[in-house]
C-alpha cells in the first residue's frame, strides 16, 4: 500500500497534542502494511493552528527515503510562489500540497501554483471545504481548472469534494448521511477527465464509501483506476478506519490494487 496523505510536527498550539513524529509515523506504517507515504507540508494559516514546512518534510524524507515521498506547499499568497515551488522540486519534491487555504480555488494567485505545477508536471493534493479552496455545488471552477491546467493531476480530498458523491448535495462539507443520489460531481468528473483523481483519506472518504453500501460497488467499478488510498494520518493514536475497510472489501485484486498503490505510482512516475 502507498498512502497518498499523511502529515508529521506540531499542527495544533492545544497544551496537551502530541505531534507525531516520523519515527511514530513510519512506525504505523509498519503496522498497518503500508511501504511509503506521501508527506505533505502545511503552509497557511487557515490550514492548522501550526504548520510543517517543506524543508521540515524533505529532511524528514532523508531519514526515510525508501519510505517517504515529499512533496512541497507554498501559501499562495506568498511572494515569489513559482520560484519557490521550482526550488522545491530541485531540493527533491515531487508534488505540490496539502493545498489547503481560505480562498476560492480559482483565485489568480491560485492559478500561479497551478501553472507553475502544470510545466513541472506536478500533482497538486486539495482540500476542499466550505472555507478551504472554495467553489459552488456541482465544483464548476474545479471544472474549468481541469481544462484550464491539463498536465497537472488534481488530487481531491475534503469534505468539499466527497459531499459532492450525491448529486443531490446542497451543502459544501460535512459527512452527509444517507442514501446517494447518482449523478453527482465526482462520479462526473473522475469519468470525464483524465486528470482528476478522488483521495480517500480522513472521515471524508470513508463516509463517502460507507454512508451508502449500495452505491459504493457501482462507484469502485467505475472509479477504480481513478481513486487512491490515504489515512491523512497526522497524530498518535488516530483512528484510520479506511485501512481495514480496504483491506476487507470484496474487490478484484486488480482494482484493489490500482487503489492500494498502483495509481499513484503511476501518477507520480514511482
Amino acid at each position: 500500500m502507498i498512502d497518498a496523505h499523511v502529515h508529521i510536527g506540531k499542527l495544533s498550539f492545544a497544551p496537551d497534542y502530541k505531534a507525531l513524529t516520523v519515527e511514530q509515523l513510519v512506525s504505523t506504517m509498519d503496522e498497518l502494511g503500508i511501504q511509503k507515504s506521501v508527506l505533505l507540508p502545511l503552509d497557511s494559516p487557515e490550514a492548522t493552528d501550526g504548520y510543517f514546512t517543506t524543508p521540515e518534510a524533505l529532511e524528514a524524507c532523508k531519514h526515510y527515503p525508501a519510505r517517504l515521498i515529499p512533496f512541497c506547499a507554498v501559501d499562495p499568497r506568498r511572494s515569489l510562489v513559482a520560484a519557490k515551488i521550482k526550488m522545491f522540486k530541485e531540493m527533491g519534491c515531487v508534488g505540490f500540497g496539502e493545498h489547503k487555504m481560505g480562498l476560492e480555488i480559482d483565485d489568480p494567485r491560485c492559478k500561479v501554483i497551478y501553472q507553475t505545477c502544470n510545466e513541472l508536471g506536478f500533482s497538486v493534493l486539495f482540500h476542499l471545504d466550505p472555507e478551504l479552496n472554495i467553489d459552488e455545488n456541482g465544483l464548476p471552477r474545479l471544472e474549468k481548472l481541469l481544462q484550464q491546467f491539463p498536465n497537472v493531476n488534481f488530487l481531491m480530498h475534503g469534505p468539499g469534494w466527497w459531499c459532492e458523491i450525491s448529486r443531490d448535495c446542497q451543502v459544501r462539507g460535512g459527512y452527509p448521511t444517507g442514501k446517494i443520489t447518482p449523478g453527482g460531481a465526482v462520479d462526473r468528473l473522475l469519468q470525464n477527465y483524465p486528470n482528476i483523481y478522488g483521495e480517500l483519506s480522513a472521515g471524508s472518504g470513508y463516509n463517502a464509501l460507507t454512508r451508502d453500501p449500495d452505491f459504493t460497488p457501482g462507484f469502485f467499478e467505475r472509479n477504480w483506476r481513478k481513486l487512491l488510498f490515504g489515512t491523512d494520518y497526522l497524530a498518535p493514536g488516530q483512528s484510520l478506519p479506511i485501512v481495514q475497510f480496504l483491506k476487507d472489501y470484496p474487490l478484484e485484486k486488480e482494482k484493489k490494487d490500482a487503489i492500494a498503490y498502483k495509481n499513484i505510482e503511476r501518477i507520480l512516475g514511482l
